[in-house]
């Protein structure tokens, strides 16, 4: 039950929007290794495009194309989803707050 002080402080409280960090990392982390799925057939599919030079670069361990290998980018990949959804999120968060106490200024 909402106490009147308690709606007094809602309708002070700035109306600052936060990103759901686990929501965020899921689905980052799902993007990052469906691509990467997707972007191995398609190299499996056309070889002649060189669809593996950036795979290389960008995950540790990756050679073109071993089942450890395959499984290692597949798991680097959504590792890369978390990690950019929780850096991304917690940022974010802490801005927005930050943001969200300047137009007030500090009130709550």
């Amino acid at each position: 039950m909402r106490t009147v002080e308690s709606v007094r402080g809602a309708a002070r409280a700035p109306n600052v929007s936060r990103i759901p960090i686990v929501a965020l990392g899921w689905s980052l982390s799902l993007f990052l290794a469906v691509s990467f799925v997707l972007c191995v057939l398609l190299g499996l599919v056309v070889p002649d495009f060189g669809l593996h030079q950036p795979w290389l670069q960008f995950l540790p361990g990756f050679t073109w194309l071993t089942w450890p290998s395959f499984l290692l980018g597949l798991i680097e990949s959504f590792a890369y989803g978390w990690y950019v959804g929780l850096i991304f999120g917690l940022l974010y968060n802490l801005f927005a707050a930050g943001a969200g106490e300047a137009l007030t200024g500090g009130r709550r």
